[in-house]
């Protein structure tokens, strides 16, 4: 049963249980929309994108009682009418839902409670649809502290449906928001043009905004002046970028400071778990493929678990905190000079995370050829899949040297980054002819950011990842288990003969015959792998990597790489799994002291060094390729990305060798 409203039909109470009433969520970007969002859903939220776009939109539930409500988080946007895929995409589900299902019964509009005048223009606009409405006064307790004083019941009636204070940051007044979502009403305001809506919003805040000068006059005018300073040092053409690398710096070698005890842990409780499976499990191939494949190869993914959490928890909280938006204004400057729009800057700053939503929101970027050239260097923005493989590989350079390992992981971020903005110029040049217009942003207050914002954040990043181990790379270490094992092969000859004269000095030394037996395995172990089909594809496609420095093993890692980059710690420790020597190891020690058939390091110096560079660089995710073809227009876009990238990481990763090798190192 549901009461009829204009405008919409609300489903009451009584049928809450079977259908929430659903809400489209609105309002301008910095209103702390996303953040009110997460603090009324909590994790029951899902991304989603949005029929006829590459844009995401994020659906959540919350409830009171026995009513629960959906929300849908769409994108921020100044106004409705605008022709910007942001406002197309509001106006359009506000209208028709998602494709023509899932039509909202309601709007919730969040206002931003320091800047009612502005935000009143974007209600009134959409309350003009007609569609039943609760309004939300976001960040209410900034508001109070700088003497904002908003006569709610009068601004209510002025609108003519619900308003409440609320701050999406403390959670101040969000029990009592979800209470008034039961009872949403439509707005009698009629249809106004631009003009009007302004002049309407003006004269509504003087009637119910009150000011108290002392309030202001003081502590206000003193928060303004720090702004004012602050945004002078973090918006300087050289200061700016300054402290921008070191705040990066920092934030990594907190993450490699931090982060060492919990991955101490989980190597630790898988490496028991591993040797609890092998001893209850009978010996055989079923043995073998849960100890030495499933779990070797998913600890050799979870044990990252702590760094990627670190950093996406730091990146959130420098986001909330206002920071991030001076860097944006920053990088516009830079990016515009190598062909690169302002606007490019979210989307290569969300490929931190992954390149292929930070490629599908580029969409949102008005100018084809801006988008086209993002679109083509995204890729090269480290993103998480590749935390894995820089941990691993740095911690096997810098052993011990929490500074120097921040350092370099810093600097593959900038490497990244630094590829990606030449190729733009490269691109801009060449192919994709054209200048950048300059990017208008509005910078958001400074507050102290949300620990339960970013911890959520990082709560939702982190079961990404692990969603991904727990399908992807099962499937891939369980098949790499399989070219590992097989074909069965006879044992060498040496290894015969050393367990024949095991046999023969067991009863008068005891323990040369434990040598020997040793010996023997781990002959064994190694023949066997190398005959194996996977060491049969890798000693084929060794040749192309032997300039690197790379043994068949690496080559293999490498081409699992392909699949997912974070395949690569997997691949190499279902490989290290085999070897008998390393059976007691600690998970990752056993990649960094692997050998090559003739007993030397499989990774040195020179060799690890390079193999950075390579993944700094490679494009390796056929995910990515695949949404290329489709943003980009054609494969013909995929093949050259394919084909630049992996060619400069080759050629790159050939020249770091050459260089460590001729600074000494082995």
């Amino acid at each position: 049963m549901s009461t009829a409203i204009a405008g919409g039909s609300v489903p009451t109470a009584e049928s809450s249980l079977s259908t929430p009433i659903r809400y489209a969520l609105l309002g301008h970007p910095n209103t702390g929309r996303t953040t009110l969002f997460n603090r009324l859903c909590g994790l029951r939220t899902r991304t989603a994108n949005y029929p006829g776009t590459t844009s995401s939109i994020r659906l959540g539930v919350c409830s009171v009682g026995d009513q629960r409500f959906s929300l849908v988080d769409l994108p921020g946007t100044y106004a409705l009418d605008l022709e910007q895929p942001e406002s197309r995409i509001c106006r359009g589900y506000i209208e028709n839902g998602r494709a023509g299902r899932d039509k909202p019964d309601a709007v919730l509009i969040v206002a931003d409670g320091c800047n009612i005048g502005r935000s009143l223009v974007f209600v009134r606009e959409v309350l003009a649809t007609g569609r039943p409405a609760v309004v939300a006064l976001n960040k209410t307790d900034i508001a109070k502290r700088r003497g904002i004083v908003v006569d709610v019941g009068k601004l209510s009636r002025v609108l003519g449906c619900p308003v409440v204070e609320v701050s999406g940051r403390t959670g101040e007044g969000a029990d009592r928001l979800v209470e008034t979502l039961s009872s949403p009403r439509p707005s009698s305001l009629p249809p106004a043009s631009r003009s009007e809506m302004i002049a309407w919003a003006r004269q509504t805040a003087d009637t119910c905004v009150h000011e108290a000068a002392g309030a202001l006059g003081d502590g206000a005018a003193r928060g303004e002046g720090v702004t004012d300073r602050l945004d002078a040092v973090l918006t300087h053409p050289i200061g700016g970028v300054v402290v921008f690398c070191g705040v990066m710096t920092g934030l990594f070698m907190t993450i490699f400071s931090l982060a060492a005890l919990p991955m101490d842990l989980i190597q630790w409780v898988f490496g028991h778990v591993g040797g609890w499976v092998a001893a209850v499990l009978p010996a055989g191939a079923i043995q073998d493929l849960v100890a030495n494949g499933l779990i070797a190869g998913i600890a050799g993914t979870l044990v990252f678990l702590p760094q990627i959490c670190l950093l996406f928890f730091l990146i959130s909280l420098l986001e909330d905190s206002g920071y991030l938006a001076r860097a944006a204004l920053v990088a516009d400057r830079l990016l515009r000079r190598f062909g690169l729009p302002g606007h490019a800057f979210v989307p290569l700053l969300s490929a931190h995370a992954c390149a292929i939503p930070a490629m599908m929101s580029a969409r949102l970027i008005p100018d084809p050829r801006d988008r086209l050239a993002t679109i083509l260097v995204a890729p090269f923005m480290s993103c998480s899949a590749r935390l894995p493989v820089y941990v691993l590989l740095i911690g096997f350079l810098f052993v011990g040297r929490p500074v120097a390992a921040g350092l370099a992981f810093a600097g593959c971020y900038a490497l990244g980054a630094a590829a990606a903005v030449f190729t733009a110029l490269l691109v801009r040049r060449t192919i994709v002819r054209g200048r950048s217009a300059a990017m208008v942003i509005e910078l958001p207050r400074y507050q102290v950011p949300s620990l339960r914002t970013a911890a959520m954040v990082t709560i939702d990043r982190g079961l990404d990842f692990v969603r991904t181990a727990g399908t992807v790379i099962v499937a891939i270490c369980v098949v790499l288990w399989w070219l590992g094992a097989y074909p069965i092969t006879d044992p060498p000859q040496q290894a015969v003969e050393w367990r024949a004269e095991a046999v023969a000095v067991v009863a008068v030394d005891p323990q040369r015959a434990l040598e020997l037996e040793s010996r023997a395995d781990v002959a064994e172990s190694r023949e066997a792998l190398s005959q194996s089909f996977m060491g049969r594809i890798g000693h084929f496609v060794q040749p192309v990597f032997e300039p690197l420095g790379y043994d068949w093993r690496l080559s293999i890692g490498i081409l699992t790489s392909f699949a997912a980059r974070e395949v690569f710690v997997s691949t190499m420790l279902v490989i290290s799994s085999g070897a008998k020597d390393t059976a007691d190891t600690p998970l990752l020690d056993r990649i960094r002291t692997m050998r090559r058939d003739d007993g030397t390091p499989v990774f040195t110096t020179s060799s690890a060094a390079g193999l950075l560079v390579f993944y700094v660089l490679a494009m390796q995710c056929l995910p990515t390729l695949v949404v290329t073809r489709r943003e980009a227009g054609g494969w013909r876009w995929a093949a050259l990305q394919l084909v630049y990238m992996s060619g400069l990481a080759y050629v790159a990763a050939l020249a770091t060798r050459v260089g460590v090798q001729a600074m000494g190192f082995a």
